[in-house]
């Protein structure tokens, strides 16, 4: 197994010193889990001085919560990403966003979870979903798009939801280990598009 390899640390003025600290944690949590580490280790993982964090982050707490931040951000990039290879507002560009969805959770489970967590924001939860909203919205867009809808509706969110929440459940089924014991083989992009195909609603 490589090695996680440590910075040689820096002085006071370290190049996006925020970025780097939150980069170090969130390896460290697809390493050991959101409990197994410390400021300290972020710090020696990062390569700046264990004073440094507590500039940009009050408490381990705080870091966690810009560590689940970060990763909403970058699983809205990523669905969206994905969606570009596709004829936008099509059912191939929404089952993109899905198994990008999917590959997120597999690719950083802990972090994952992290995101959907409460426990650990507390009293920042708004400021997390308000990530979350933005993120969601690449769906929001694509189904609009689909359905020929101009803005984002209630019939956009009434059809997004379904597609949601089965990609949100196929991800923890995924990355808890049971669809290895299943008694039949499953295929994750296939189970996607099928569930795209019957849960759109059909176009007026």
């Amino acid at each position: 197994m490589a090695k996680t390899k440590i910075q040689k640390k820096s002085g006071y003025h370290h190049g996006n010193l925020r970025g780097q600290l939150v980069n170090a944690a969130g390896r460290l949590i697809e390493k050991n889990g959101p409990d197994g580490f410390s400021m300290s280790d972020a710090c020696r993982l990062a390569g700046v001085s264990t004073a440094a964090p507590y500039r940009h982050f009050s408490s381990k707490q705080d870091l966690l919560t810009e560590v689940a931040k970060d990763g909403l951000q970058r699983l809205g990039e990523d669905m969206d990403h994905r969606a570009s290879q596709y004829p936008r507002g099509t059912v191939d560009s929404i089952a993109a966003i899905g198994r990008a969805y999917v590959d997120f959770a597999i690719r950083e489970p802990h972090t994952f979870r992290l995101m959907f967590s409460t426990k650990e924001h507390t009293g920042r939860i708004e400021e997390l979903k308000a990530v979350g909203r933005n993120s969601y919205g690449v769906l929001l867009q694509e189904v609009a798009q689909y359905l020929g809808e101009p803005e984002i509706n209630e019939t956009v969110m009434r059809s997004s939801f379904p597609l949601w929440t089965q990609v949100h459940g196929l991800s923890f089924l995924s990355i808890d280990g049971k669809l290895e014991v299943t008694d039949f083989p499953v295929d994750i992009n296939d189970s996607i598009m099928i569930a795209t195909e019957r849960l759109l609603p059909a176009k007026s």
